[in-house]
């Protein structure tokens, strides 16, 4: 019997202009390695097979050098470079991926635990659709156009939807092909599970970690130092 193969798609094509930075977020340093470095090794320690990582056209001989070699992370199969959006960023790194099932990642969560990973390659095979998430801690307000609260959704309800995002990925392509090239329609899309939705898939929620943090501004970086120096990286 043929085992199943599952293919990480980390992107990491994203730029530092929320954080005032001169580099991409990316290859911004904690305790001398680059963020990316921290993604990609969770990916590395975990079950998955292989690992396409997805970078801008221009850092493909950078990345493979300085990160990828140098750190000696054998699981990357590929570094191929993004689409115009990161959409087609995700839609180029299934393709160039040999997996039954993908597990999608953005390379700004560099504190995604292995074990979660792994949790997430087993509920790809039982639900096919699968996202990490946890439970909003806060009080959401749904605003009008003029910035006046419209209404508040039970807090009971409400996830908040990380990565990785895992699909089988016959099933996550032809969610694509159902969504076609419609500018108005895929500038909506802000997640991978919202394409499966499109397409009528069901997607199942599973708990992520509230450590699993996206990198996005400056002061993220300080919760990202005092992850990566408790007991869980070391």
């Amino acid at each position: 019997m043929q085992k199943i193969k599952f293919s990480g798609i980390v992107l990491a094509a994203g730029s530092g202009k929320r954080m005032n930075a001169d580099l991409p977020k990316q290859y911004i340093e904690i305790n001398k390695k680059p963020l990316i470095y921290y993604t990609l090794k969770a990916f590395e320690e975990s079950l998955v097979d292989e690992i396409i990582l997805v970078v801008p056209e221009g850092d493909i001989s950078y990345v493979k050098s300085d990160i990828v070699e140098k750190n000696g992370l054998k699981k990357v199969s590929q570094v191929i470079g993004g689409g115009s959006e990161r959409i087609w960023s995700v839609k180029k790194g299934v393709e160039a991926s040999s997996g039954d099932y993908v597990l999608i990642h953005d390379g700004a969560r560099a504190f995604v635990s292995s074990k979660l990973i792994d949790e997430m390659a087993g509920a790809a095979e039982i639900y096919h659709a699968a996202v990490a998430a946890v439970p909003s801690k806060d009080t959401i307000k749904v605003s009008d156009e003029s910035e006046y609260v419209k209404s508040t959704p039970d807090r009971n309800t409400l996830w908040m939807v990380q990565t990785p995002q895992a699909f089988l990925k016959e099933k996550l392509l032809k969610a694509y092909d159902l969504l076609g090239d419609d500018k108005v329609v895929t500038s909506k899309i802000t997640d991978d599970a919202s394409i499966m939705e499109k397409a009528g898939t069901p997607v199942k929620l599973i708990m992520g970690e509230y450590t699993n943090i996206k990198v996005t501004t400056s002061e993220d970086l300080i919760i990202g130092r005092a992850i990566i120096e408790s007991d869980r990286f070391h």
